[in-house]
């Protein structure tokens, strides 16, 4: 084994599980977020040694899985999962809140799910967002504003279940 494969693999082994778990946020499945760690780490493997700086590893990996997960989108129909049955039980659970709050990022568009993953869970400032997904800092403002409003409007103030029941009616009705 050379020296850049054993590096690879040790970086691979210590990013993967962190890759997983931001891919998961981008699509909403462990499955595809499962593909999408592999696909991440396979380009990489592939362009392993011309990566000229170490530091920058790890924003490759994200701009990698970043640019992974919206190539998927584009070639998939648009399709929303949803992690609950349409009946409602009792006060929600922390797990049902979660559930909640995952079918509420999935409805948003591709890239603009990209930007509130990055800059709210992966806690990115806006800069490195813009940098990591090649646009201007003013867009990813924007595209984080509209984001919020759009999970803060699906969630209601009533709570998250009371939300997604409002949306699933509307398209019901």
């Amino acid at each position: 084994m050379t020296a850049a494969v054993k590096e690879f693999t040790e970086f691979a082994a210590g990013a993967a599980a962190r890759l997983r778990r931001t891919a998961f946020l981008l699509c909403g499945d462990w499955h595809m977020a499962e593909d999408l760690t592999q696909t991440t780490l396979a380009r990489m493997f592939v362009s392993w040694r011309r990566i000229s700086r170490q530091d920058a590893v790890y924003a490759y990996a994200s701009r990698t899985l970043v640019n992974a997960y919206l190539s998927d989108r584009r070639r998939r129909s648009r399709e929303v999962l949803t992690g609950w049955l349409p009946e409602t039980a009792v006060e929600p659970r922390a797990s049902e809140v979660r559930m909640s709050v995952l079918d509420a990022l999935a409805t948003l568009p591709p890239k603009m799910r990209a930007v509130v993953v990055m800059r709210y869970w992966d806690d990115l400032s806006v800069e490195q967002v813009a940098d990591l997904l090649g646009c201007s800092a003013g867009n990813v403002k924007s595209q984080s504003a509209r984001g919020l409003d759009k999970l803060r409007a699906i969630l209601d103030e009533d709570g998250p279940q009371a939300g997604l029941r409002k949306k699933r009616d509307n398209r019901n009705g």
